[in-house]
């Protein structure tokens, strides 16, 4: 049995930063995929709050939440940080990937997946307006300089995941045009070897959401 095991959806972004962080530190462990419609007693156990992936179970003891496991990670395990070293320097990639999640993305699932066509209006607006401060940010090839850190990691889901978001919605909040700055760091990301080779494809992933508008559509 392995010693590092994962519960998670393979087409999940945020099991995906997992992913990425065991790979980029060589970590040797077991996928176990989950069925949300039908949790798995191991799921409950470890996480019995949330009841969600991803969850790493490292010698028996259980962690939750994508970006806490990936800092776990980085502390459990020598080698390859993805973090910062300076103490200020990981405080702002902690501020940033929280920005990510609590502003980005949220933005992003209002502008996609809410019904009320106002909602989705302001979620277009919010979604550019939190996109520029981190175009602003971006300095260097990666956010955190030459090599894949902590930030890149936890904005993949803008890289990779935003574009099929709006293509299923027709939308055009993430392009070149808008944000240069951020779409060739988009693209020097997803063609990063090691994260090109642990990317879900992009067909099902469409199909997927599609269904999932047309279901909200539906039930309207």
């Amino acid at each position: 049995m392995a010693e590092v095991k994962l519960l998670g959806v393979r087409g999940s972004p945020f099991v995906v930063r997992v992913v990425l962080a065991l790979k980029l530190k060589g970590i040797e462990y077991e996928f176990l995929e989950e069925n949300l419609g039908n949790k798995s007693e191991l799921l409950l156990k470890y996480n019995p709050i949330h009841k969600k992936v991803p969850v790493l179970v490292h010698n028996e003891k259980p962690v939750s939440e994508s970006l806490v496991i990936v800092e776990y990670i980085d502390e459990a395990f020598k080698g390859n940080p993805i973090l910062p070293t300076e103490p200020y320097q990981r405080a702002l990639a902690r501020f940033w990937t929280n920005f990510i999640d609590d502003k980005i993305f949220s933005a992003i699932r209002k502008a996609v997946f809410t019904l009320d066509e106002v909602e989705r209006e302001k979620g277009v607006e919010e979604a550019l307006e939190a996109l520029q401060f981190l175009e602003n940010d971006l300095k260097t090839k990666f956010f955190g300089g030459d090599e894949i850190g902590f930030l890149d990691i936890a904005a993949l889901i803008i890289a990779y995941w935003v574009p099929i978001f709006q293509e299923v919605r027709g939308l055009q909040i993430f392009t070149s045009e808008k944000f240069p700055k951020l779409y060739n760091w988009s693209q020097e990301l997803i063609n990063h070897p090691i994260i090109k080779e642990n990317l879900p494809p992009r067909e099902p992933l469409l199909a997927f959401f599609k269904a999932r508008i047309e279901g909200l559509s539906a039930s309207k």
